[in-house]
C-alpha cells in the first residue's frame, strides 16, 4: 500500500494538538486512533508481527479505518480494528517469512548489551520473549481467543461478538487454548532442562 492510497491518519503528536476546525469524521477518527492504537499495536505483536514492523502494521490498520470510517458502525470499531489487524498481521507474517531472521536468543543477548544492566529489565524482556514464542506456536484460532481473554481481558460475550462466533465456541477454544499454552510451556521447560543437563 502506497502512502498516496491512504488518507491522512493523525499521528500521536497531532492527537495532542489543540482541536482545530474539523469535520465530525476527523474528530471520530482522531478519537478512535487515540483510544485504540495501543490495542492494535499489541494485537499485531501477539499475532506474530515483530517489534520492528508493528508500528508500520498499526499505521496500515489505521489507514484502512480511515478509508472505511463511514462503513464502521458506532460501537463496532474495536471489532473492525481487530479483524483488520488480523489480516494485516497475516500479510506481514508471510512477508517476514521470506526474510532471514536472527534467532530469538540473539535478540535477547543483543538487548542485554544495549540496555541498562538491571536484572529486572532483562527478566521482563525474557518473559515477554517467552510469551511471544509460546503464542507463535499456538494455532491462530486458539491464539486469538487466548489473547483477547487472558491478555486483553475481554469477556467471552465480547469475544463472541468481535469474532462473530457462538459463545460456546469461544469457551471451547479458550479451554483448548489454555491446554495448548500449558503443553507448549511444559515442552519448552523440558527442552531448556535437557540443554542445561547436556555436557
Amino acid at each position: 500500500m502506497s502512502e498516496s492510497d491512504c488518507p491522512p491518519v493523525p499521528s500521536r503528536a497531532e492527537l495532542a494538538e489543540p482541536a482545530r476546525a474539523r469535520s465530525a469524521g476527523d474528530d471520530r477518527l482522531r478519537a478512535l486512533v487515540d483510544e485504540h492504537y495501543d490495542f492494535v499495536w499489541r494485537t499485531l505483536r501477539y499475532l506474530g508481527v515483530h517489534d520492528a514492523n508493528a508500528e508500520d502494521g498499526a499505521q496500515q490498520v489505521m489507514c484502512v479505518l480511515s478509508r472505511r470510517l463511514d462503513d464502521v458502525e458506532q460501537g463496532a470499531e474495536r471489532a473492525f480494528l481487530f479483524s483488520t489487524a488480523m489480516r494485516v498481521a497475516a500479510t506481514m507474517r508471510r512477508s517476514d517469512r521470506r526474510r532471514p531472521r536472527a534467532r530469538a536468543d540473539d535478540d535477547v543477548d543483543a538487548l542485554a548489551h544495549s540496555m541498562p544492566g538491571t536484572e529486572e529489565l532483562l527478566d521482563e524482556r525474557r518473559a515477554h520473549d517467552t510469551l511471544r514464542r509460546v503464542l507463535d506456536e499456538m494455532p491462530l484460532e486458539l491464539r486469538v481467543v487466548f489473547v483477547l481473554f487472558e491478555l486483553e481481558e475481554l469477556t467471552t460475550p465480547d469475544i463472541a461478538t468481535m469474532l462473530g462466533i457462538p459463545l460456546g465456541t469461544v469457551a471451547s477454544r479458550l479451554r483448548r487454548a489454555r491446554e495448548t499454552f500449558q503443553a507448549i510451556v511444559r515442552r519448552m521447560k523440558a527442552g531448556a532442562r535437557q540443554r542445561r543437563e547436556e555436557p
